[in-house]
């Protein structure tokens, strides 16, 4: 979801009335809290009239200046569509929920607006981020072709290179027209083009789907990564490699030759991560909305909780067996 990403792989509700939101979800922030062995360290309960400055901040735009490569990358490296803002209203507070919404209007060149919050700072300064860990949110998702809710982590410093050597973590992201599913993803690797991804899928049961309330969690430690809906993992990860290693002047990635060229193992999920909650439109992920599409188009945000484990693992385990970009 970051970046440059989809542009080099294919992996992978509609606006609510306000006067609506009090039905839509029975003893909200009442989620049974963690097993003991977690305990909070984090949280933003959307109580508050506005967005809280001191624990979100924003992207603006439809790019970013990859000071690597020296160059403009538009549509956020996706071909995305959106333009994002921190107005009312594209991301606001109401009756205790985050509404994150996409709305279809022309602005600075695009199409669509919409909002990406986060919690670092644009000069790139931290208002939280941790190592380790079970990160939780809890969410109703829109359900437009099209439009691509996602609640993901990236880390506070480039510590192994520009992405993905220094990883991604994708708690959850979903396309719009496929609302029986949401997927999780790990990205890491080296620098791009030789980024690397893995991950799968949750497929809800009959009856419901990505447009009623869920909560999403990972639960990470050293050496393993484990994703949940609904407090069921549906999904362990404990394979994923970093290199360092670029090719001469032009700061892409190169392909690691031996073990040597790894950085020490389990690089790079070994370093804070900060939070992102968005919604973004079209993009090489899931294609452009079409007629059929209807907007504003919310993605809503009950709470996000962050813990640390009260038995942190004192020794790392082996790297889990996988295919490595050369051959050991």
């Amino acid at each position: 979801m970051n970046s440059i990403a989809r542009s080099n792989f294919q992996i992978f509700a509609v606006g609510i009335a306000l006067s609506t939101i009090g039905g839509l979800s029975p003893g909200r922030n009442k989620a049974a809290e963690p097993a003991s062995e977690w305990t909070l360290t984090w949280s933003d309960e959307f109580a508050g009239s506005e967005i809280d400055r001191t624990k979100w901040d924003f992207d603006l735009g439809n790019g970013f200046y990859n000071y690597h490569s020296n160059q403009w990358i538009s549509g956020w490296g996706n071909n995305e569509l959106q333009y994002y803002t921190k107005e009312p209203e594209n991301a606001f507070i109401h009756d205790g929920m985050l509404h994150i919404r996409a709305v279809k209007e022309s602005y600075q060149g695009c199409g669509y607006t919409s909002a990406k919050l986060k919690t670092r700072q644009r000069d790139g300064s931290p208002l939280f981020d941790q190592k380790y860990g079970k990160f939780e949110f809890r969410a109703k998702l829109p359900t437009e072709k099209g439009v691509w809710p996602a609640l993901w982590m990236l880390p506070q410093e480039d510590r192994y290179g520009s992405w993905a050597a220094s990883g991604e973590i994708d708690v959850m992201e979903a396309r719009g027209q496929e609302p029986g599913k949401v997927l999780g993803t790990l990205h890491y690797g080296g620098r791009w083009p030789q980024n690397a991804h893995s991950g799968g899928e949750f497929v809800f049961p009959a009856g419901t789907t990505i447009a009623d309330f869920h909560t999403y969690a990972v639960e990470w430690e050293p050496g393993e990564i484990r994703w949940l809906v609904d407090g069921k993992v549906y999904q362990t990860q404990n394979f994923w490699w970093s290199s360092s290693g670029v090719q001469g002047a032009s700061g892409q990635g190169q392909k690691p030759a031996s073990e040597q060229d790894l950085n020490p193992w389990p690089a790079p999920f070994d370093q804070p991560f900060y939070l992102i909650m968005n919604v973004a439109v079209g993009g090489n992920f899931l294609g452009r909305p079409d007629e059929t599409s209807q907007f504003p188009a919310e993605m809503i945000v009950d709470y996000v909780r962050v813990y640390r484990s009260t038995n942190p693992t004192k020794n790392v385990p082996p790297r889990g067996k996988g295919a490595l970009p050369f051959q050991p």
